[in-house]
Formats: structure tokens, sequence, C-alpha cells
């Protein structure tokens, strides 16, 4: 699976927090993202201006990017490395003291994981600063991260945040395009997910106040599972919580249904570096160009490859930075 991080929405409680936030949307509900604190590194030769520890956070998604950055960096002329630190609670504060300088991150999770920190661990439930608004969201990431000694880049397209999918015969049956669309139709469902979705206020609470879809029931298989998955397939379920870089929709036959009130939190890709050691108008530059080239399609795509095709994330980054003529060496 990818990321996901994910992403439960701003209510974070001790135990969430304990367990680690992963990458979207506030605190984390997928495994895959959550993670011990395992550490490996990978290194590319590199050049003249010095070097840079990319971090990665040890899922598919992750370890795609970071091998993005490393290689953007090196073409760049730095010498750089990939490090694997699973826990955000541990390779946060190594950004920060420069032991790794560039992360590849997610607005919404990290900004609430900083609000955390900084101002109590109730605070992304009593005062959440993520919101489904980039701009605002990435400003208080900002706000929270320069005293840290962190700097934020700039934020691209690309987004990995929860996700409600359906199977598309439902979807074809019913008319389906958007969450909308399935409030209007009175339909009830029954949601494949984790235990959190009772009371996340993404998940079963906002989709019955925001879009008014008739929930019917919690079916407490995991937030992007197989099993979840299969459940839908199989018409057990009718709807499950996933991600938006979900690679294996296709296989159980899965589409997704637009957020179009925007419920979920913005867990837009971007970087961030240690304001320090990497904090220069270059390595800003050599990012923010696949930071702006990146969609959310191209991280499917590059997640489907590393995860059904089993291809290495270095060679699968390496391919996709050349088609995109980010690479000049």
């Amino acid at each position: 699976m990818s990321k996901s991080l994910h992403v439960l929405g701003a209510t974070l409680g001790a135990a969430a927090l304990a367990a680690s936030l992963t990458a979207c949307g506030g605190d984390s509900l997928e495994k895959s993202k959550d993670g011990g604190s395992a550490s490996s590194s990978s290194s590319s030769e590199g050049g003249a201006k010095g070097k840079l520890v990319i971090g990665a956070a040890g899922f598919t998604e992750s370890n795609v990017l970071a091998e993005l950055y490393a290689q953007v960096l090196r073409d760049a002329g730095y010498s750089t490395s990939v490090t694997t630190v699973n826990n955000r609670e541990l390779y946060e504060p190594s950004l920060e003291k420069g032991e790794i300088d560039v992360v590849p991150e997610y607005a919404a999770t990290l900004a609430e994981f900083l609000n955390a920190k900084v101002n109590g661990k109730d605070a992304p439930k009593d005062k959440p600063v993520a919101s489904s608004d980039a701009t605002a969201t990435v400003a208080a990431l900002e706000k929270l991260a320069t005293p840290l000694g962190l700097k934020v880049l700039p934020a691209g397209s690309a987004v990995d945040q929860n996700a409600f999918a359906v199977t598309k015969e439902f979807a074809a049956k019913n008319n389906l395009k958007t969450l909308s669309d399935l409030g209007k139709s009175g339909l009830k469902v029954k949601i494949a997910a984790g235990d959190e979705c009772a009371v996340r206020p993404f998940c079963r609470p906002g989709l019955e106040k925001t879009y008014g879809i008739a929930v019917s029931g919690i079916d407490p298989k995991g937030v992007g599972t197989p099993q979840a998955k299969q459940a839908v397939k199989d018409g057990e379920d009718q709807l499950v919580l996933t991600t938006t870089t979900d690679a294996t929709l296709d296989t159980y036959g899965l589409v997704l249904l637009e957020d179009d009130k925007k419920l979920q939190n913005a867990d837009n890709v971007l970087p961030v570096v240690n304001a320090k050691d990497a904090g220069t108008p270059e390595v800003a530059a050599a990012l923010d160009g696949l930071t702006k080239t990146l969609t959310t399609a191209d991280l499917v795509e590059l997640n489907r490859k590393v995860d059904a095709e089993r291809a290495k994330a270095a060679d699968v980054a390496k391919a996709y930075l050349e088609s995109k003529g980010l690479l000049k060496k």
C-alpha cells in the first residue's frame, strides 16, 4: 500500500500520537505508514556542492519520493544518500538536528504533528491548524516549523489523503461520481475502515454531516487493506476508506468518489529541509521543479510499479525523472 499514512483528520489523542502520525491528514490510520524505527541507508555518488541526507519513512510512497529527491539533488551537484526511519517521532528531531537534511512530507499531517509537539498533545483535537485549504495549511505549518529550524518548501498538486471508494458497478448503477452524489442517492452504505472511523471527523461523522450519507455501520477491516477492499468488491460492504494514491483500486474493480466538499485535510506533498544545512536557493530550486511536475496520478503509478511490479524505488524514480526531463546529466 502507499502511505497514507495518512489520514485521519485533526482529531488526535495521546494514544494516536504515541502510535505515531504518519503521512496524511492529521493522524494516521495506515499501518504501513506508521511502522517502527528501523534504519537503513542507500547512497548515490555525488557532486561538489556538499552532502545531503534524504529521509524516508519506510512505506512505498515515501521511499519513492526520497529517491526522487535524492536523484534530482544529485543531478544538481550534491552527494546524496537515503536513510529510512519509519517513525516520525524519530526522524523529525533528526531533521531539526541536521542529521537528516531533507524529508518528503505531507502538509496537513506534519502541521498537526508539530501542533501537538509545540502546543501539547491535545492541540490537534482542540485547536487544529490543518484544513482542506492547502495554502492556509502550509502557512500554519511554516509558522510551526520555522522556529524549530525547519524550512518548508512549496507544496505541489500531488496529494495523498483519505479517500472513499466504491465498486465501478455500484458507481455506474447509481450514477455516482462524488460523495455528494452518494449522499443525495439516499443509499445506505456500510464502510470498510478502521475502528476509528466511527468517531473521526473525516470518516463516519463527516460523511453524515457534510454529505448526508446514510452510514449503516463500520466493518473494522482497516484502512485500505486488501481485506477491506475485497469486502467492498464482494458486496459485503459498499464503501471503503483508503487514500488518493492507492495503486491497487483497479485490481479490486474500485473507483474513488470525489471529495467535492473538501472534507479531508490538505495532505499535499512538499519537501521540508533543515534550514541551516539545506535551506539554500539551489536546493529549493532543484526540488521545486519536481514538486511542480508531480501529480497525484503520477504517485499512484509510481506506487503501482513498486508494489505490483516489484520494481525498485530507485529505478522507478529514475525512469520517471528521465521521462519528465528533470535530469540534465
